[in-house]
C-alpha cells in the first residue's frame, strides 16, 4: 500500500474513554506507520493521553480538513459527523464500538481490514441520499438541516394531538390529526420510522417515506414517494408545545401556521461498507429475520 502522503484523516469518537481510547490509540499508531496524518475531534482529543498529539477541532472543521473520517462510536455518533461532511462528500468509516448499527456497521476486528481496503482502492462506498430541510414562518427562515435520516414532526409527551396539512410536489395530499409525522430517507427507514410502522428501503433506493404518527383515521397508512419530490408540512393546529427535529439531534419549535419544506439535498453522504457484511445480512443480524420465533 502506498497512499498519498498529503491524504488527511479525521477521527471523531464517542466519549467512551474504556471503549474508545484503546482502539483510538490503535488507530494513531496504524496511521503513524503508514505516514498517514490525522486529525481529531474535540471528543477523541479529550481521551488522547498524547501531550503532542494533533490540534482537536469541530467536526465541523475536522470534515472540512479530513479527506476521510473514521467514527468511533455508534449511528449517533455518525449522524452528527454527518451533518458537517456533506458539503465536500467526505468518506465516512464507521466503527461501531457496542451493538451492531445500521449505519457504523463496521465492527472493530475489521477496522483495519477496511482501512487496508479502503486505501487499496477495494471498498464499496455508497451514497446516501441526504434532506434538505428549511423552516418557515412566513417568508421568513427560521432554521436549515441537513438530515441523513429523519425530519419528524410530533408533540411533547402530554401535549393535545397536532392538526397537520401535508403537500407533496405542489400538491395537496391530506390534512392529517395525529401525534406527528415521520419523513424519513432510505437510510432512516430503519430508523424511528421502522418502530413506527414504517417501511424497509434498500439504501440506493430513490424513495423518501411519511410515516404518520397514531393517526387519528385508521387508514392513514405509511407513503413511499418519488425522492425528487418536494415536501411541504404545515402546522395548522397545535399546542404550544410542537417541535420539528432532525436526526433526533437538532431542532426548533414550532407554531401554528410554521411551514417546512424538504427536498432531497444535492450532496449526499457517502459511507463506507462492510468489506464482510451486505444490507440484507445486516437486516438478518438485527432484526433476527430467519433465526427461528422471537421469545
Amino acid at each position: 500500500m502506498n497512499p498519498n502522503r498529503s491524504l488527511v484523516v479525521g477521527i471523531a469518537a464517542k466519549p467512551l474513554p474504556q471503549q474508545v481510547l484503546p482502539l483510538l490509540n490503535e488507530l494513531e499508531d496504524w496511521l503513524a506507520k503508514r505516514k498517514i496524518s490525522f486529525l481529531l475531534d474535540h471528543e477523541a482529543a479529550r481521551m488522547a493521553p498524547a501531550a503532542q498529539g494533533p490540534p482537536s477541532l469541530s467536526r465541523e472543521e475536522l470534515a472540512r480538513q479530513a479527506d476521510l473520517l473514521v467514527v468511533l462510536g455508534g449511528d449517533g455518533t455518525l449522524l452528527s459527523v454527518a451533518r458537517h461532511a456533506n458539503h465536500r462528500e467526505v468518506p465516512i468509516l464507521g466503527v461501531n464500538l457496542g451493538s451492531l448499527g445500521f449505519l457504523t456497521e463496521i465492527g472493530t476486528e475489521e477496522m483495519f481490514i477496511a482501512l487496508e481496503a479502503y486505501f487499496e482502492g477495494k471498498t464499496s462506498v455508497q451514497k446516501r441520499m441526504l434532506l434538505s430541510v428549511r423552516l418557515l414562518r412566513g417568508d421568513r427562515i427560521l432554521a436549515r438541516y441537513q438530515c441523513l435520516n429523519d425530519v419528524v414532526v410530533t408533540k411533547a409527551a402530554l401535549a393535545r394531538i397536532i392538526h397537520l396539512r401535508v403537500g407533496v410536489g405542489g400538491t395537496w395530499l391530506t390534512d392529517m390529526r395525529s401525534d406527528g409525522l415521520i419523513v424519513a430517507t432510505p437510510t432512516g427507514s430503519t430508523a424511528y420510522n421502522l418502530s413506527a410502522g414504517g417501511p424497509i428501503l434498500v439504501p440506493g433506493m430513490n424513495g423518501i417515506i411519511l410515516t404518520p404518527l397514531c393517526p387519528h383515521t385508521l387508514t392513514m397508512r405509511p407513503l413511499i414517494v418519488d425522492g425528487k419530490a418536494e415536501i411541504e408540512v404545515t402546522l395548522l393546529q397545535g399546542s404550544e408545545q410542537v417541535y420539528m427535529t432532525g436526526d433526533g439531534q437538532v431542532g426548533s419549535p414550532m407554531q401554528a401556521g410554521d411551514r417546512i419544506v424538504i427536498r432531497s439535498a444535492r450532496h449526499h453522504v457517502n459511507l463506507i461498507l462492510s468489506p464482510k457484511r451486505q444490507f440484507f445480512g445486516l437486516l438478518r443480524e438485527k432484526l433476527g429475520w430467519g433465526s427461528g420465533y422471537l421469545g
